[in-house]
């Protein structure tokens, strides 16, 4: 957990998430490692001798990718510590099997995927399966915003993205906004039943009661974070979409409730992929 990593394909998207990562790594006094993959094939002897060359140029385009990473790396912060490196097989099992080893994992919101699609295949992949954090970016605002927007709810599901987004405030020296979307009553036990009429104003104020009890001890934590909780009457993903226009960094937590053992990703947070409009970390529950 001593680094952080960032895997690129050359690609605009790529590049700008080699920056953002960068900038990172020197808020956090971390090392920066830069990773690209490549065919496994073009490591191994080829029978066909006319091969030669082709593996030879595809083995060459790739370290040139490695390297302009590197040097955007540096032109953006020159005193991070960078190292680049090519490695064989799939970008995705390739990025999973170091995730263990990292403080986190920075990837573009596009490229290596299908072409046309706004998020590539890889990005999707290893967020939904990362056990540490991912950031996605998708671009860099021209200048800073000042801001880092959480989302929440009332659950316990959300502590390790409050976590991380207080750290990432504190760093920045940065407000942090809690933003938190609701929709219609919710039960607050089992077998409580929803009134079918309700006061909106009422149910707001009750609202930010529970995240204002819910942030006191992240408060007492990080007593010089200046902290403004937003309660929004809406569906969360455009509320929180709606957020990142202001926003530095928006951090989203995962609930993981689909059938498939080990997959974290949450309807909220794979849907802001495709929306966000600044860079989304987002933070598995099991952190």
């Amino acid at each position: 957990m001593n680094q952080v990593l960032v895997g690129t394909d050359g690609s605009d998207s790529g590049t700008a998430a080699v920056r953002w990562a960068a900038e990172e790594a020197v808020r956090r006094a971390l090392p920066l490692r830069i990773v690209h993959a490549v065919a496994p094939w073009l490591y191994e002897t080829p029978v066909d001798p006319r091969f030669a060359s082709i593996r030879v140029w595809l083995l060459s385009q790739g370290g040139t990718v490695v390297d302009e990473a590197v040097a955007a790396a540096r032109e953006r912060e020159p005193e991070v510590a960078v190292e680049g490196e090519l490695v064989p097989g799939p970008a995705t099992r390739m990025l999973l099997g170091r995730a263990g080893e990292v403080a986190m994992l920075v990837l573009g919101r596009s490229g290596m995927g299908a072409a046309g699609l706004v998020l590539g295949s890889t990005t999707l992949q290893v967020v939904a399966h990362s056990p540490v954090p991912v950031v996605v970016v998708r671009g860099l605002a021209p200048e800073a915003r000042r801001e880092v927007v959480v989302g929440v709810d009332t659950a316990a599901t959300g502590e390790a993205a409050i976590a991380l987004a207080f750290e990432e405030a504190a760093l920045r020296t940065a407000p942090l906004r809690v933003v938190h979307a609701w929709w219609h009553p919710a039960s607050s036990a089992p077998g409580d039943i929803r009134p079918l009429v309700y006061d909106p104003q009422a149910m707001a104020e009750d609202e930010l009661r529970r995240i204002e009890e819910a942030l006191t001890p992240w408060r007492e934590k990080w007593p010089d974070v200046e902290v403004v909780p937003e309660v929004v009457h809406g569906r969360a993903v455009r509320v929180l979409a709606e957020a990142t226009e202001r926003a530095d960094l928006l951090v989203v937590g995962t609930r993981g409730r689909g059938g498939f053992k080990g997959l974290l990703l949450g309807s909220v947070s794979h849907a802001l992929l495709h929306r966000a409009k600044c860079p989304l970390a987002v933070v598995p529950a099991t952190r």
